[in-house]
């Protein structure tokens, strides 16, 4: 393909969550992919071709976000879907990606997604439940807890993250003392928490999103619970704590994946979105977009998914020149220079089946309705 001024637009797309389980994470996301093209395409575009969006709500919605990737698909002709959050979304939306060969970047951690046939046409930059969960269990061993109760919403990484946990923590002294999956959507988990209480655990992991996650902490506290809670950074967040008073939620401990708080790319991407303290998500979908022009450049302007695919591992990994912004490795490319991408999120080195090879993981505590740094993992 012959770039010029003319070329055609590089079509792709967003699908996030901007409403749902996920709805406070998804506005930021789309906004960091915008941020993104803006900067690109007042460069002068991806070997001229000007970055053109289509953003999608999934609603945090299996059924929602195939009927949209759809429509990405078929009728905006997109060649990449970029930042599918929830992992039954992303299970839901894989297939249609790599059938219609569309690229595929989410910040969805479930082990299944990537054991999924999906034939290199995905990548993730969320750690999967295999590495987000051992860093878990290392950081309760720390905390010489003894008895453990998972209560996890009915999600693909709900068993994998319980298996996880009982493989890993007899090694240290402790043990999950009982685990259940529970639908998401109930309005009370009081007959669940009974169960919990009966196992006398020191340690609750609440393995959900955070609409059950508030209704779980609210429940617990009525019933008189008084040992330690953790739980993933995206359902006791900030938001959850705003809801529910400081007795019902302070001392629990949290789990993030942390971005490179650092890098140039992060400070570029908290000024621009007008926040110091900026979610992973937003910071892995600033690297989603940033991955996707960066490996059409490098196949000479080729836009295809297929093209992207076969080339996204060149500029993230190896020798090649150490880069935070899209606009920078444009630059070194167009001179012939192989790059090295890592961006606001960190180190984008993928294994060959598309999970992220290592990923810092934050411990924050609730501690007067907020979060304070405990440890980086």
């Amino acid at each position: 393909m012959n770039p010029t001024a003319q070329a055609a637009p590089l079509k792709l797309g967003t699908l996030t969550p901007l409403t749902g389980a996920g709805g406070s994470y998804g506005p930021s996301m789309r906004r960091a992919m915008e941020f993104v093209a803006q900067e690109v395409n007042a460069a002068g575009g991806v070997l001229g071709h000007q970055v053109q969006l289509v953003s999608e709500d999934d609603q945090t919605n299996p059924e929602a976000a195939v009927r949209a990737a759809r429509k990405l698909i078929d009728v905006d002709g997109v060649v990449a879907i970029m930042g599918t959050w929830a992992s039954a979304v992303t299970t839901a939306v894989a297939p249609l990606c790599w059938e219609s060969k569309v690229f595929l970047t989410t910040v969805s951690g479930s082990d299944t997604i990537t054991q999924l046939p999906h034939q290199g046409y995905l990548i993730r930059t969320q750690p999967n439940t295999h590495l987000q969960i051992g860093k878990l269990a290392e950081f309760l061993l720390t905390l010489k807890v003894k008895r453990v109760f998972v209560l996890g919403a009915q999600t693909p990484f709900a068993v994998p993250s319980q298996k996880r946990l009982q493989e890993l923590l007899p090694k240290g002294g402790a043990e999950v003392v009982g685990a259940i999956v529970y639908d998401k959507d109930k309005s009370t988990f009081r007959s669940e928490i009974d169960q919990a209480l009966r196992a006398k655990p020191d340690m609750i992991y609440l393995n959900g999103y955070t609409p059950d996650c508030t209704v779980l902490m609210k429940e617990l506290f009525k019933a008189g619970y008084t040992g330690a809670k953790i739980a993933q950074g995206y359902a006791v967040n900030q938001k959850l704590l705003d809801a529910l008073p400081p007795e019902v939620t302070d001392g629990t401990y949290t789990a993030s994946p942390s971005p490179a708080v650092e890098s140039a790319g992060y400070k570029r991407l908290a000024k621009f979105l007008g926040s110091s303290d900026l979610d992973p998500y937003s910071c892995q979908c600033h690297d989603h977009i940033s991955l996707v022009v960066l490996a059409v450049a490098r196949a000479k302007g080729e836009t295809s998914g297929t093209a992207i695919r076969d080339t996204v591992r060149k500029i993230a990994q190896g020798g090649g020149v150490k880069v935070d912004s899209a606009v920078e490795g444009l630059k070194l490319l167009a001179q012939g220079k192989e790059i090295n991408y890592e961006g606001a999120s960190g180190p984008c080195d993928f294994t060959e089946i598309g999970d992220i090879l290592d990923c810092k993981i934050r411990m924050d505590q609730v501690q007067g309705g907020k979060f304070k740094p405990v440890k980086l993992i």
